[in-house]
């Protein structure tokens, strides 16, 4: 899966750990990815979470005959982050034969919890996609 010119490469996202069911990725907080007050945007978040959840899903199916789109995707922004890196790990909850269930916690450096997140993803059939 090419991940250049996507918008993890825009938002300079990036993948630290992949296994089966967890995935871990990090994001800048800079200009790319604050809200005009100086503030993690919290579609930045979202933007974060979601990407972890797809990677995740796509590494659980047949990836020779299926793919995986976010089907819904929930966010709890707990915290405030104005500079620095943020983690997101992602575990599943659920893997079924089309859907799967994610969690998502965002944190910073020190590990506080900056946004909670939950994503549903649907597995296609990669001939109706």
């Amino acid at each position: 899966m090419d991940l250049n010119q996507t918008l993890l490469d825009s938002l300079g996202i990036k993948v630290t750990e992949l296994q089966k069911g967890k995935v871990v990725a990090t994001m800048p907080v800079d200009d790319r990815t604050r809200q005009p007050h100086g503030l993690l945007h919290g579609g930045a978040s979202v933007a974060l979470a979601e990407t972890v959840a797809s990677i995740g899903a796509f590494e659980l199916v047949d990836q020779e005959k299926e793919v995986v789109v976010g089907l819904e995707i929930n966010a709890n922004h707990i915290r405030a982050k104005r500079d620095g890196v943020v983690t997101a790990v992602g575990t599943v909850l659920h893997q079924g034969k089309t859907t799967m269930v994610w969690d998502i916690k965002i944190t910073d450096e020190d590990g506080k919890l900056i946004c909670l997140s939950r994503c549903t993803i649907a597995v296609l059939k990669r001939k109706s996609f």
